[in-house]
């Protein structure tokens, strides 16, 4: 099973960015807990262990890229915290401006709309 991929609008260019180093980062950061399948992806979300995976889990699960950009641990991503994209000085994104865009993309994952997501609705693209 294929882990769930993650499109964010071509406005949100430094979501982009950041939603990208945050995947790209993830082996690395816990090279012993690699996920091989969405059930292991789950897991490592679900932090309660209920076998599902609520919006405080997934946002504080996808956050950690944000938290460890913020140098200065501000709740803000200046430009000088953010990757460089070639295209210029980028927006300052604060914490809950990024923790809100997560919050849409998990409404648009949860398509039984029980506010929670399970393996298959982990493993299905945001619509």
């Amino acid at each position: 099973m294929r882990l769930p991929t993650f499109r964010l609008p071509a406005s949100a260019p430094s979501l982009s960015a950041l939603l990208a180093l945050a995947l790209c980062a993830l082996p690395a950061a816990a090279p012993a807990q690699e996920v091989a399948s969405t059930g292991d992806y789950l897991a490592r979300m679900d932090a309660d262990r209920d076998g599902r995976v609520s919006l405080l889990e997934y946002q504080d699960w996808l956050s950690y890229a944000f938290d460890a950009m913020d140098a200065n641990r501000d709740g803000v991503l200046d430009a000088s915290e953010q990757p460089a994209s070639g295209r210029g000085a980028r927006a300052p994104l604060t914490r809950e401006a990024h923790r809100k865009t997560l919050a849409e993309r998990f409404a648009r994952q949860d398509r039984n709309r029980d506010g929670f997501l399970d393996a298959r609705e982990l493993a299905s693209p945001p619509q």
